[in-house]
Parts: C-alpha cells; sequence; structure tokens
C-alpha cells in the first residue's frame, strides 16, 4: 500500500462525520469559505488532528471540507503546486460542460471531432482502429495510446484494454478545443473557474509541454497534465463535484455527470490492464479521468469515494456519502 492510501484509509475516521450534522445544510464558499468546528463537523478532533499530521508529514497544503464548510486546513492555501496528472480531472470537468452544450457526446467517434486525430504516427492509421476511438474511450483510458503525452503509438485495439495515458486525454483536449474554436484555457475560466471564484491567481494552464502550440490557430493545451493550482482551487472543484454539477443556481455540468466520472463504466471494468505491477486493476475502479473506490480497493474508505490524483501527491477527494471533499 503506497503512502496515499495509507493516508486516505486514515479517513476511515470520517465515517463518525455521520452523526451530529445536518448533511441537508449545503453551503458553497464565496471569496472565502465559511470556517466550521471540528466539533461542529461531527469528527474526533484528536483522529482529525492525526490526520493533518499524516499529511504534512509529505509537507504541502490542504483542505478538508463537509459540507460546503471548512473543517481543517495546514499549509500556504493560496500557494499553486503542479498537478500534473490532477489535471485530467479537470480535463473531465471540460467533458462535462461540453456533453451539457450538446457539442459532443461519450458516444461519438472521436474522428468525427477532430479531422488529424491519431496521427502522427502515420502507423496508427494503418491500424485501421482510428475510426472505432470514441469519446468515451479517450476519457476512461481504453483507446490504447501510449503514455507519453506526445504523438503516440496505439497498443491496442479500443476498448479491448486499459492503459493509463496522457496522450489519450491530449487528443481530448484538442476534440474540445475544435468544438468550441477556442482556448481551453479561456473557455473554462469562463465556463467553470470564474464561476466557482477560482481565479487566475489560484490556478495557471501553462503552455502545451508535448505538441505544437496551436491548433487551427488555437492555443494548444493539455488534460494529462499542465495545471498548476492551489487548494482552495482544487476543492472547490471538488465541491462542484459533489453537488452534482451545481454551483449554487447555476449548472456547470450535466446532472448526472458528476457520478458518472466518479464511477467505473460497465464495459470497463474488468478489462486486462497494460502494465499491472504498476495499475493494479485498474479499470475496476477508474471512472471518466477519475480514480475510485467502486470496487472496494480501499476496504475501509466508503465505495462512493473518487479523486483525482497527480505525481507527487496533488489529491482531490469526493465522498458524496459522508459530504466531504479533501484536497
Amino acid at each position: 500500500m503506497n503512502a496515499f492510501q495509507l493516508w486516505l484509509c486514515q479517513l476511515v475516521l470520517l465515517y463518525s462525520w455521520q452523526a451530529g450534522f445536518p448533511l441537508s445544510a449545503q453551503e458553497f464558499p464565496g471569496e472565502t469559505w465559511r470556517r466550521v468546528s471540528a466539533e461542529d463537523a461531527g469528527p474526533d478532533p484528536q483522529q482529525l488532528q492525526a490526520t493533518r499530521e499524516y499529511a504534512l508529514s509529505g509537507g504541502g497544503s490542504g483542505y478538508i471540507t463537509r459540507g460546503g464548510r471548512l473543517v481543517l486546513s495546514w499549509g500556504d492555501p493560496t500557494r499553486r503546486y503542479d498537478l500534473k496528472s490532477t489535471t485530467k480531472s479537470f480535463g473531465a470537468t471540460a467533458l462535462g460542460v461540453a456533453l451539457l452544450d450538446g457539442r459532443m457526446s461519450l458516444a461519438d467517434r472521436v474522428a468525427q471531432h477532430h479531422p488529424n486525430f491519431g496521427t502522427p504516427p502515420e502507423s496508427n492509421a494503418q491500424t485501421g482502429w482510428l475510426d472505432r476511438i470514441t469519446i468515451l474511450h479517450l476519457a476512461t483510458q481504453t483507446a490504447g495510446f501510449e503514455k507519453p503525452g506526445g504523438y503516440q503509438k496505439l497498443m491496442f485495439e479500443p476498448g479491448t484494454q486499459w492503459a493509463y495515458s496522457d496522450g489519450g486525454p491530449n487528443w481530448l483536449a484538442e476534440c474540445i478545443t475544435l468544438a468550441y474554436r477556442q482556448d481551453i484555457d479561456v473557455f473554462m475560466s469562463d465556463r467553470v473557474f470564474t464561476p466557482l471564484g477560482i481565479t487566475r491567481d489560484d490556478l495557471v494552464w501553462r503552455n502545451n509541454s508535448y505538441r505544437d502550440r496551436t491548433i487551427a490557430g488555437i492555443p494548444r493545451r493539455e488534460f494529462g497534465s499542465g495545471i498548476s493550482a492551489n487548494v482552495d482551487a482544487m476543492a472547490r472543484l471538488g465541491l462542484l463535484y459533489l453537488r452534482d454539477g451545481l454551483w449554487k443556481e447555476t449548472r456547470i455540468l450535466p446532472e448526472d455527470f458528476a457520478r458518472q466520472a466518479g464511477s467505473t463504466v460497465k464495459a470497463v471494468a474488468g478489462l486486462p490492464v497494460v502494465n499491472p505491477p504498476e495499475y493494479g486493476k485498474a479499470s475496476d475502479h477508474y471512472g471518466l479521468l477519475w480514480w475510485n473506490n467502486a470496487d472496494g480497493t480501499l476496504p475501509d474508505v466508503p465505495r462512493d469515494a473518487y479523486w483525482s490524483w497527480g505525481l507527487y501527491g496533488s489529491l482531490i477527494v469526493v465522498i458524496p456519502s459522508l459530504d466531504i471533499v479533501v484536497a
């Protein structure tokens, strides 16, 4: 069990939060979060402090929220961190907006949204698989692209295996860019970040590091990695998912999208995993660019928990049954 799993299992203490706290008392932060004491939020303060100390053994910053209120924080909440693959879950959010707008569907063939999809390398076109890859394949890591974020080879027929990839999500980023003919950084700022109270001081999205800087004259962003953000921004994104895509009175994501993102797709569960020593039975606990505990791989954590996960330990943990977000 790695350090993240150990820490997340420590959150078993959050089961005790079910008692004595009105889960219907849902709030949203304004410029700041309203704080609530551990006693009022439900957990044993000593257990909560132990969780904080364990997290601090790795340094960094953190938020624990319940009911849209800040229960505990540590470190500098304004410091931006390179989120690495947690960027993928921000990318899933862009996909959710595109689904809400009817710009695409999960069943769409990717080629109808991207005229040069999958090439280079030209060897991908020779497989005969490109025209069969769907938006869902890209969002569930079942399209078959190799790991790096650039132009990578296809390893298998789409939908037949699971392979963790940056290249697949980066193709998805390009599809959404072309669907809106807009820089995703600007698009997400308008449609998601500004409504959530996330500012340019809280989050920045770097230029593309693996492909050409532009596509059709538009800045090209990545979903595989590329965002730097603080824990306040991360917690706000987690709360959007906890509230099923609704922020105050504004519908930002389709109502069922957050639950779909945080649960395993039936067609994916049980697929063979490329590199199982590294990823285990990942196909049983991966949703739409979010990890989840649907198969109970973490026995002391609720089955409905799901999370983003980036290299070096960037995490957004959402636990709907307990009304909790941890960043």
